[in-house]
């Protein structure tokens, strides 16, 4: 279960009536309820249970009003090992489905699907109990206004509340009621973001202080931030890596190696087949909840790429290849598009769903599957105190570089790789025997985007046409399945169907990787899907008043609050890559308003972000955009792809690509530096650029940190 300590409120809500709990067999509904008509796998999941379950949309809620039963909203998604607990135990329970079935309007959300409306009442919860995770279990009003809520309860606890909550509704609803319109109020309220009318002033001594608040709270002996559990953060890591290079922080510089290496050693890193799972449960990132997700396996993914980009470090090209090749095998749909995630849970030897099961060792089974140099293994993977997890399991992780090893063991490092090699394929043979966690097949837009954003970076680190292929294939599958007819962009697509109205974090990644796609293709079709893009942004999201961008199109059904995302989280907020986005197709079209709208967007956090960087660290990049040098960099003439693909091998955080083999009217930026056949290199900032260079090594002088 995911949980995150955000802030607390004055608001409580105490439940007083308790009842004996209920005590009867789990079974399903042969039957099964209206999620049979889903196409999420997660609401698949629940379609055979006894509660009467209702997906979300205006029919359930307007059934909620007309028969005054309070909703039972319960959001999560198919890998969450917490979701599967409550299930078995409440919800495949007969007595407590009666409860719910006689009493409630129950909805399952798949908040993959429903990120709308999974922020709304994740709101609500954090609001009312200072924490959230998934399962999230909310009780509305039958207008969907909450008054209770929480994450994952035991069956005897849920069963008390459902009753209390009930009870309460029927005899004293005002009480209820004025709770939700108080809470409802705060969730409103939480919401605001105020226009900063003070002048737009970002400074590079700002952002030095905004990280020395971040120092405080890192863990500089295994990375991530202290204690446990924990996350990766790949965006964080992302900036760091740029702030170290940018500000020659060397303390940065070893921080990130140090949290880079950590996790690529750790549990949460699959050593046999790649990938990440989605975080640790203990501070050195040895036991993860094992699900695997799209979302962080493509932004880790970028990191790592950008790091080797800079740091030229042979594990992290080791990890990006492996996760690919994860990625690739067991996340990858014949079209292009990319699948959703792996379970945390899979069958163990007996037949049960079990967390982890698919991942986990006895000693026995290792040393069935190691034929030889055993005690090597044993010492290389920790089969050891150090790798112990619990009962006769172990998972593994690694504490020392393959060079220390080596040198230890008086081995080539040639010679270990190809033994770890020989040692990975027959554990793999092992595993492959077992069964499989199950795989969650819906396809989402902001997710692919990202993957696609790791495909493109992995490209400008390696070279390998194979990755920019796998971009090609995605970019092609959003612009020709994912964008309606009339406009815009679909969120979901499963079973050969493209649904769901996109939200702006679709519109965001979408954006932001196909201006990536045009950094290293030069392919100017990809720079101007990315404007047409924004521009429906701003038709369909924009808030003129604060300049921000809704979470929801304007299109879209009203819920109980309009929310912005500010906070950059596992993924960062919309609006922190919007800006971003912004700030580039603004440089690209010589775009005051994209411009002005982006220093604008920056504006409205500053206050925050220089007092938490550490839920900013998107934002901080465009802090640093504005604050320190940012070059465009064109490349225009007939041998403009062979420049271009020097010098995007390089680590350069602080530019933009363009380039053109013709010439080129069409793009502000590009307009008028195609001088015949001899190939230029300009270096620009705002639009004025250095005497035109011949020779890349000569214009990579211009381009200062």
């Amino acid at each position: 279960m995911y949980v995150r300590q955000l802030y607390k409120t004055t608001f409580l809500f105490s439940i007083i009536f308790f009842l004996n709990s209920c005590d009867s067999k789990n079974i399903k509904n042969n039957a099964g309820n209206e999620l049979k008509k889903e196409t999420s796998p997660y609401l698949l999941q629940h379609a055979y249970n006894p509660v009467n379950w209702k997906a979300w949309n205006p029919k359930t809620l307007a059934l909620a009003k007309k028969e005054n039963k309070l909703l039972v909203i319960s959001v999560g998604y198919s890998a969450c090992h917490w979701c599967h607990v409550m299930e078995e135990e409440s919800f495949e329970n007969d007595s407590i489905a009666e409860i719910m079935n006689a009493n409630f309007i129950s909805i399952k959300v798949d908040r993959e699907e429903r990120p709308d409306v999974d922020k709304v009442y994740m709101n609500a919860v954090q609001l009312m109990t200072g924490s959230g995770g998934w399962p999230l279990n909310c009780i509305a009003l039958p207008d969907g206004r909450p008054i209770f809520g929480g994450t994952y309860f035991p069956k005897e606890q849920w069963s008390k509340i459902l009753m209390s909550i009930s009870k309460l509704y029927k005899e004293q609803p005002e009480k209820a009621i004025k709770f939700a319109e108080s809470l409802t109020k705060g969730i409103q309220e939480s919401q605001l973001i105020p226009l900063n009318k003070a002048t737009p002033i970002f400074t590079a001594a700002e952002a030095v202080a905004a990280v020395a608040v971040w120092k405080t709270q890192v863990d500089t002996i295994y990375g991530g931030f202290k204690g446990a559990p924990k996350f990766p953060m790949p965006n964080s890591l992302d900036f760091l890596v740029r702030y170290g290079y940018q500000f020659k922080d060397k303390s940065v510089d070893k921080y990130v190696n140090t949290a880079l290496t950590k996790i690529a050693y750790g549990g949460i890193y699959d050593q046999i087949s790649g990938g990440f799972s989605r975080y640790s449960v203990d501070e050195k990132w040895h036991i993860p909840h094992f699900e695997k997700m799209l979302y962080d396996n493509a932004q880790l993914v970028s990191v790592y790429a950008k790091a080797y980009s800079k740091e030229k470090n042979n594990l992290y090209q080791e990890v990006v290849t492996e996760t690919l090749r994860f990625v690739q095998e067991e996340l990858t749909a014949e079209n292009g598009a990319f699948y959703s995630s792996l379970d945390a849970d899979s069958k163990n030897k007996i037949g049960e769903k079990e967390e982890g099961a698919f991942y986990k060792w006895t000693l026995e089974e290792l040393q069935l599957s190691i034929e030889n140099d055993f005690e090597l293994f044993k010492e290389f993977y920790n089969v050891n105190t150090f790798g112990f997890w619990e009962k006769d399991k172990y998972v593994l992780i690694r504490n020392t570089s393959k060079e220390t090893f080596a040198a230890k063991h008086k081995l080539s490092l040639q010679g270990l790789n190809e033994t770890i090699s020989t040692w990975k394929n027959s554990l793999k043979t092992a595993r492959n025997k077992r069964s499989k966690p199950s795989l969650d097949d819906k396809v989402l837009t902001s997710w692919n985007a990202l993957m696609l954003q790791g495909y493109i970076d992995a490209y400008r680190a390696f070279g390998d046409a194979a990755y920019l292929e796998s971009a090609l294939r995605n970019a092609n599958f959003l612009m020709n399945t994912q964008q309606r007819k009339e406009g815009g962009l679909n969120r979901n697509f499963k079973s050969g169907a493209s649904t769901i109205n996109a939200y702006s974090e679709d519109y965001a990644t979408v954006i932001q990787s196909l201006i990536s796609l045009y950094e290293v293709t030069l392919d100017e079709q990809w720079l101007l899907h990315a404007k047409e893009l924004t521009e429906y942004l701003f038709t369909n999201f924009f808030d003129a008043t604060n300049k921000m961008f809704y979470f929801t199109s304007k299109k879209d059904e009203n819920l109980i609050a309009k929310k912005y995302e500010v906070i950059d989280g596992v993924i960062p907020a919309s609006n922190s890559i919007i800006a971003n986005n912004l700030f580039k197709l603004g440089h690209y079209y010589s775009n005051k308003k994209y411009l002005k709208t982006a220093e604008q967007m920056l504006n409205n956090v500053k206050e925050a972000l220089l007092k938490n960087p550490g839920n900013y660290s998107n934002w901080m990049h465009l802090m640093v955009h504005f604050s320190k040098p940012f070059y465009e960099v064109v490349i225009a003439g007939e041998n403009a792809l062979e420049v271009h693909r020097e010098l995007i091998r390089n680590y350069f955080p602080n530019i933009l690509i363009a380039g053109t083999l013709k010439e080129n009217n069409t793009v502000p930026l590009i307009a008028y530096k195609f001088n015949g056949p001899e190939t230029f290199i300009y270096v620009c900032v705002n639009g004025t650029c250095k005497k035109p260079e011949t020779i890349l090594q000569n214009a990579i002088l211009n381009i200062k940190r």
